[in-house]
C-alpha cells in the first residue's frame, strides 16, 4: 500500500512538473522585453523617442505576455493585432530608417520564437 502511495505521489509530481515546464516555455516565448538602450543605440534614437519607444514597448511586452495563454486561431490573430497596433504607435515616433530597422528586428524576434 504504501509503494502504492509513493508511486502514485511520484507521478503526480512528474506530470506537475512537466506542464509547469511546458507553461514556463510558452511564457518565454511571449516575453518581447529587451534592452532599450541597445535599441536605442542600434536605432539612433533621440532623448524623446527613446522614452516615447520605452513606453509603447512595455505596453506591447505586457499584452503579448497576455496573450501566452490563448490558443489556436484566436492566440494568432490577437498576436497580428498587436503587433500592427505597435508598428502604427512606433511608426508615429520613428523615421523611416528607424522605422524599417525596429521592424526587421521585431520580425526576426517574432519568427525566431514561432510566433
Amino acid at each position: 500500500m504504501n509503494m502504492k502511495k509513493i508511486v502514485l505521489t511520484l507521478v503526480a509530481m512528474m506530470a506537475v512538473t512537466v506542464s509547469f515546464a511546458k507553461s514556463n516555455e510558452a511564457d518565454k516565448r511571449f516575453d518581447m522585453s529587451c534592452d532599450i538602450y541597445r535599441l536605442s543605440v542600434v536605432l539612433d534614437l533621440d532623448e524623446r523617442q527613446m522614452d516615447a519607444v520605452e513606453d509603447i514597448h512595455d505596453k506591447f511586452t505586457s499584452e503579448m505576455q497576455s496573450l501566452a495563454s490563448l490558443e489556436g486561431p484566436q492566440q494568432r490573430f490577437r498576436i497580428h493585432q498587436t503587433v500592427r497596433k505597435e508598428a502604427h504607435q512606433m511608426r508615429q515616433v520613428l523615421n523611416d530608417k528607424q522605422f524599417r530597422d525596429y521592424m526587421r528586428i521585431l520580425m526576426v524576434t517574432l519568427r525566431n520564437r514561432h510566433l
